[in-house]
């Protein structure tokens, strides 16, 4: 087959899905409304005692060897292990998984090329299966988790579709590590890189919760979104008319010196307005993870910097690559 033809027919299969991601109200309230309960604040502050039992089992094999990979060691693994215990997926294959949706979230880049379009369109139809051989097996075995939710609000009569719901279940599953390794794996490293904000949550241990919507400000795991202009407006001196597709930097957005002020560049872990960054987005789009993400970070960062304040970077960090979901690959470093 030639290669044109092969990159249309696997960019044919790269169609948007069905998730709460890609769709606008009316379906978009249902959606969201059937799985947002599992995601209230109240919700996810009942999930802490298992978040930091993983992290603190985590940190204890990371300590035993001394040095280790702190993507590989925490930033991937917890989240993973958390999205996955509250779907009740079986056990599976966690790095190939990390393969897959790697290649997958390629797509939201702006710019990506032909060999990551087949190679997303492949690890795509990979995860379907993944995930519809799950959901059958859920089937047969019900549970107390999210997606027995999920399978049963669909069976009941819900106007969710079996592509619907297989659709829901990826992008939960995704987005419900991809992110909060860029923000746990890029957070820490930027503490190490500063010293001086360091010390001072050392020291206070009680600035977590700011701390982490700093970091949120400052490395923003996600650097860009889109919207589509419903009508026609200017932005900045730009015309912009209906039905355009937007891109939105989020990142620049929270660097913005017109309302961060002269100190935008800088990470300030007691900045006052910390939590008016935009990198969970905003409207009825705002990310349905946001407390999830935050929970995670608060333990895993907080828990990270109390045992290991001074950890040594070692080497140079490997990058993911990617421009959206932008974060680190692998972070050797030496803990004492």
């Amino acid at each position: 087959m030639a290669r044109t033809a092969m990159f249309e027919e696997h960019a044919a299969d790269l169609e948007p899905n069905l998730s709460i991601l890609n769709i606008d109200p009316p379906d978009h309230t249902r959606l969201r409304r059937l799985v947002s309960q599992a995601f209230t604040p109240r919700t996810v502050e009942t999930l802490r005692p298992m978040v930091q039992s993983l992290v603190d089992d985590a940190l204890d094999v990371m300590e035993s060897a001394g040095q280790a990979d702190l993507i590989g060691g925490l930033a991937f693994p917890l989240p993973f292990d958390v999205i996955s215990e509250m779907l009740g997926m079986p056990e599976n294959d966690k790095l190939q998984i990390r393969d897959w949706s790697a290649a997958i979230v390629k797509t939201i880049d702006p710019v990506i090329t032909e060999d990551e379009v087949i190679a997303a369109a492949d690890a795509s139809r990979e995860m379907d299966r993944l995930i519809d051989a799950v959901i059958e097996w859920k089937r047969a075995n019900p549970a107390d988790d999210l997606l027995t939710a999920l399978i049963e609000a669909e069976e009941d009569g819900d106007r969710m579709t079996a592509r619907e719901l297989r659709d829901q279940v990826s992008v939960l599953f995704i987005a419900g590590h991809e992110t909060t390794v860029n923000l746990i794996g890029t957070g820490i490293y930027q503490l190490l890189l500063h010293p001086e904000q360091l010390s001072r949550l050392v020291a206070d241990p009680s600035m977590i919760t700011n701390a982490v919507e700093e970091l949120l400000r400052y490395v923003a795991p996600v650097q860009i979104t889109r919207r589509i202009a419903t009508r026609d407006l200017e932005i900045g001196g730009k015309e912009v008319a209906k039905g355009s597709f937007v891109l939105c930097s989020l990142a620049s957005a929270n660097r913005d010196p017109v309302f961060w002020g002269d100190d935008a560049e800088a990470l300030d872990l007691a900045r006052q307005d910390a939590s008016h960054h935009v990198s969970f987005g905003s409207g009825v789009h705002y990310c349905l993870g946001a407390s999830l993400a935050k929970l995670e970070a608060e333990v895993a960062i907080g828990s990270f910097v109390r045992r290991f304040a001074d950890a040594e970077i070692v080497g140079d960090p490997e990058w993911n690559g990617r421009i959206n979901l932008r974060g680190l690959e692998k972070l050797e470093l030496r803990l004492s």
